[in-house]
């Protein structure tokens, strides 16, 4: 018999799991937001690289008028089991799910930068120096969903804390999505655009267009304000690429549903990701605009993930 819900999410999969022997094999958990008024946005990803020996700790906060807020590590130790807390180099943070499948709380004081350019990040500027404290949660509001043929799930969620800046203090009320994955993740082979958002009417769009070379492979889903949860049959996404290779502008083309979505991003927050064999891969993440052709909006995030050709020996 056919599982009646490929999508469904086991809540023990809140927890670690056991690694392959890939030295890629990472166990990621991806958190964004973005508040109501659109005052502050932002996102962090705990990255977990057990046979590498260290986590990843990549964040930023994007607040319109102002500079890029940066706080990235790429060599600290993973984090000792069951749990997700980090406290050397002067970074400190835990991520802690509290019910499964219903909450997540992220606590953060790390070290960070300011850039009057995102591109910046790139550039391997150094910045102006300043710290981030987290406080904020993700409650589940819409159905956790499954891959079907790799091991990740999203979680569509409200979210709400503070996030501080130096001495500033923003309260936090928005909506956001959460993420889990583990397997092997090579930032450098292909290419991908992933998003998600929520719209003005409740609507939860989410969509994966994974571009390996020779095919494209879509995944994610439509989440309607009755609880319906529609799963994505296809999914096109192009973009248009403006300096620095930060998209001015994209599309996305979901189906079963036919939406024609209209993506605008608002601010950036990129990352520059160098392999251990010294591949290099942009990615560009921003907090986005999104509108349907029969006029609703919203907003979210979208990233791209772009492998340098000729950087590193590609």
């Amino acid at each position: 018999m056919s599982d009646p819900n490929p999508h469904a999410v086991d809540p023990s999969d809140e927890g670690r799991h056991e690694p392959s022997d890939d030295p890629l094999w990472n166990e990621s958990h991806y958190l964004d937001v973005v508040s109501h008024d659109g005052s502050v946005s932002g996102y962090a990803r705990i990255g977990l690289y057990p046979n590498l020996g260290v986590t990843w700790w990549t964040t930023t906060v994007v607040r319109e008028g102002r500079p890029l807020v940066a706080s990235f590590a790429y060599d600290l130790p993973v984090a000792p089991e069951p749990g997700l807390a980090v406290d050397s180099a002067g970074h400190a943070f835990a991520g802690v799910v509290g019910k499964p499948l219903d909450s997540f709380l992220l606590t953060a004081s790390v070290p960070a930068v300011l850039h009057d350019d995102p591109a910046d990040v790139y550039r391997g500027a150094v910045g102006t120096p300043t710290t981030l404290d987290l406080d904020l949660t993700w409650t589940t509001d819409g159905v956790p969903y499954h891959y079907d043929v790799t091991t990740r799930y999203e979680i569509p969620c409200l979210v709400g804390g503070t996030v501080t800046v130096g001495d500033e203090c923003i309260p936090v009320v928005g909506h956001g999505q959460r993420d889990h994955s583990w397997g092997v993740r090579d930032w450098w082979a292909f290419t991908w655009c992933w998003f998600a958002g929520r719209l003005d009417d409740g609507t939860r769009v989410h969509g994966a267009d994974i571009r390996i070379p020779g095919t494209r492979i879509p995944f994610g889903y439509v989440q309607h304000p009755d609880g319906e949860v529609v799963p994505v049959t296809g999914l096109d996404v192009t973009e248009v690429l403006g300096p620095e290779g930060l998209p001015s502008s994209a599309r996305a083309r979901i189906d079963p549903v036919g939406f024609d979505l209209a993506i605008e991003p608002l601010g950036f927050g990129p990352l520059l990701l160098t392999s251990t064999d010294g591949r290099v891969s942009r990615f560009p993440r921003a907090v986005a605009r999104f509108t349907t052709g029969d006029g609703r909006t919203g907003t979210g995030w979208i990233e791209w993930n772009q492998p340098q050709v000729g950087a590193g020996g590609q």
